[in-house]
Order: structure tokens, then C-alpha cells, then sequence
């Protein structure tokens, strides 16, 4: 954006859509809907999913599953592509 040149038409460009765009009026019951959906469980629910062990092991196995093979991916790539550069 250092060319007077690009700086006038961006100035242009954005003087033009700030005279054709309009605000829009968010609807009145907007936030009264996005309240019914939003859904936060109960401290009761947090404790029956934290006491579901056999769930988090199922999902701590995954995670760490899914980093070693990244991890192993990655090593493997960068020895690939290491041995190229000496050649």
C-alpha cells in the first residue's frame, strides 16, 4: 500500500461501500433465541461425564495416539528431506 496510486483506489474503494452499505438492525428477539439454544449442562452433568473414566481414557488415548503419529510423520519427513539437501 506504499503506491499512491493502490492508496487512492483503496480510499475510493472504501469511500464508495461506506456511502452503499447500511447498518442492519439485529431482529429483537435475536438474543432471547440464542439464549433458548445455548444450552450450559448442569454442575451434575460435568460430574457424570468426568466420572465417565472409560470415555476419557478412550479420548486420551486418541489424542495422544494422534500426536505420536504427527510426531513420527514430521521426524519422518525431515530426515527425507534432510538426506536430499547433503546430496
Amino acid at each position: 500500500m506504499t503506491d499512491p496510486i493502490d492508496r487512492e483506489n483503496f480510499e475510493a474503494l472504501e469511500s464508495h461501500l461506506a456511502g452503499t452499505l447500511k447498518r442492519v438492525p439485529a431482529p429483537s428477539d435475536l438474543f432471547q433465541r440464542l439464549y433458548e439454544r445455548i444450552q450450559l449442562p448442569t454442575p451434575n452433568e460435568i460430574t457424570l461425564r468426568l466420572n465417565d473414566w472409560r470415555k476419557l481414557i478412550f479420548i486420551f488415548g486418541g489424542v495422544l495416539s494422534g500426536a505420536l503419529l504427527l510426531i513420527t510423520l514430521a521426524r519422518a519427513l525431515y530426515h527425507v528431506i534432510g538426506r536430499k539437501g547433503i546430496m
